[in-house]
């Protein structure tokens, strides 16, 4: 079982960037697949971004390419979001999760494969 706690939201302006982190409990983080999903107010949960075990594939919605970068330190038990020129509807909550299962040339993109979640943290974009 893997804890997540996520941190570096806050309000920024249009074309600013954030850098989100989750921070996972744990020792066998460096096995799980990682995620990014938002929510906005009144809008169902949506994939962001994803990452296998060894960093070497990642995945992004369309929305987010070219503008966000997901990562990873395993030695650090760490999760990432570089977010750049952001946008309004970027605005959500963003929240972690993580998936048991290892892939090597594949993540999952779909809320329901994965296993553990945290809490969530609010990002605003203001225009």
């Amino acid at each position: 079982q893997v804890q997540l706690v996520e941190s570096g939201g806050g309000l920024v302006q249009a074309g600013g960037s954030l850098r989100l982190s989750c921070a996972a409990s744990g020792r066998t983080f460096s096995r799980y697949t990682m995620g990014w999903f938002r929510q906005a107010p009144g809008k169902e949960r949506e994939f962001v971004a994803a990452i296998n075990w060894s960093s070497i594939y990642t995945y992004y919605a369309d929305s987010v390419k070219g503008r966000f970068t997901i990562s990873r330190d395993n030695a650090k038990n760490t999760l990432y979001l570089q977010m750049n020129s952001l946008k309004p509807e970027d605005t959500a909550v963003y929240y972690c999760a993580a998936d048991h299962n290892i892939y090597n040339n594949a993540v999952p993109s779909l809320s329901y494969e994965y296993d553990y979640w945290g809490q969530g943290t609010q990002v605003t974009v203001s225009s």
